[in-house]
């Protein structure tokens, strides 16, 4: 930590964080103990805010001293938050904002949109209306349903009675943002709001493919709040737009996902959350992944023998474990190398390879591209 004395020099401490303890005389309060020469730190503090307490301090000891109580009581909720794996999937896509739409339809209608691959979402606020996905079997949403799609595939929305020889339709523009299918005269018999977004991360679609085809969530109306969030910042031009964009479309993506009752895939990562064994082991390869784990550890953390682990992740995940974590140090390496801050050795380190010349024959034949010249693209 750089701390700044009185006379306006610049001191390097070298404050460590080497263990988190609860302390004995409150729930709300934690000690951080002093690193012993030998120890290595948990995490090295890059920041942190100081009070006016400061001023007490004279000298280098002292100044010390404050500094874990400091630490204490700023970072030690954060630090001890446990990983999770779809937080930490949706963070790395990096999900942006295009646009979101109010949708009335009225009479008989079909609407008919194309495969793009780019996340879609929808939730009903009003009515009833038919759905299908790729050529799937359909599904009737009603008010208060929300449906997400992470790779839109073909799809065809229609209202309930619509004939199977009715045409296509194109929605018509009232407004700003404002959208009218079918019948343009009278009451609408359904109000949706749909919304569109795109995927900053490179490797968006591994990423992608660890999750459902097509999530549908049943009466969870604060979904349709945070759409309504989302399309007013989207519309706005406010400070820290793009920020505020993408932390609410991960909200959105997230509560979607944890919340979804009905999926159009038989395996997922979340289906694997979702299963309580699964789930320990999984939290264990996200929260670890230098760890050299085998099949076998994995399954003692899922409290399953290894072969019932084995077939039950392949089921409900659709990878087998090793598959599953290869897939994800890859993610994690790409995004290390892109951000140029390690080492091939430390990127190789921190997912899990003993030595530079192994993670890169691993990474070359997993993307098809050394991990340098991916750096360099990137």
């Amino acid at each position: 930590i750089r701390s700044r004395s009185e006379t306006g020099s610049s001191a390097g401490l070298g404050v460590r964080i080497v263990a988190i303890t609860s302390h004995p005389r409150s729930r709300n309060s934690f000690a951080v103990s002093r690193p012993k020469p030998d120890e290595q730190p948990v995490i090295n503090i890059v920041g942190m805010n100081f009070s006016k307490q400061r001023e007490r301090c004279h000298d280098s000891d002292r100044m010390r001293d404050f500094i874990y109580v400091a630490v204490s009581i700023s970072l030690a909720i954060v630090l001890i938050m446990p990983i999770d794996p779809l937080a930490e999937i949706v963070t790395l896509l990096q999900p942006t904002a295009r646009f979101s739409k109010l949708v009335e339809c009225a009479g008989s209608w079909r609407i008919h949109r194309e495969a793009t691959g780019e996340p879609f979402y929808c939730a009903i606020l009003e009515g009833r209306c038919r759905v299908t996905f790729g050529g799937r079997q359909p599904f009737i949403l009603q008010a208060g349903d929300f449906v997400l799609a992470p790779a839109m595939r073909d799809l065809v929305n229609e209202s309930v009675d619509a004939p199977a020889d009715l045409s296509a339709m194109v929605p018509t523009q009232l407004s700003g943002g404002h959208f009218r299918v079918g019948r343009l005269e009278g009451p609408a018999d359904l109000r949706m709001r749909i919304g569109h977004c795109s995927f900053g991360a490179p490797d968006a679609a591994l990423l992608i493919s660890l999750l459902p085809d097509v999530v549908i969530v049943r009466d969870e109306p604060r979904l349709a709040t945070l759409m309504q969030l989302v399309g007013e910042e989207t519309r706005e031009r406010r400070p820290a737009r793009e920020l505020v964009l993408e932390r609410l479309l991960e909200v959105l993506l997230i509560e979607a996902l944890r919340s979804g009752a009905e999926t159009v895939v038989t395996s997922s990562l979340s289906r694997g959350l979702a299963d309580e064994r699964l789930a320990a082991a999984l939290h264990a390869m996200h929260a670890r992944p230098a760890h050299p784990w085998t099949v076998a550890e994995l399954a003692t953390e899922a409290a399953l023998s290894r072969s019932a682990f084995f077939a039950r992740f392949s089921r409900v995940v659709g990878l087998a474990p090793m598959e599953y974590l290869l897939a994800w140090r890859m993610a994690l390496a790409k995004q290390l190398l892109r951000g140029r801050e390690l080492g091939m050795d430390q990127v190789a380190e921190r997912v899990g390879y003993g030595s530079a010349s192994t993670f890169s024959v691993a990474f070359a034949r997993y993307v098809g591209m050394p991990p340098a010249r991916y750096a360099r693209g990137s």
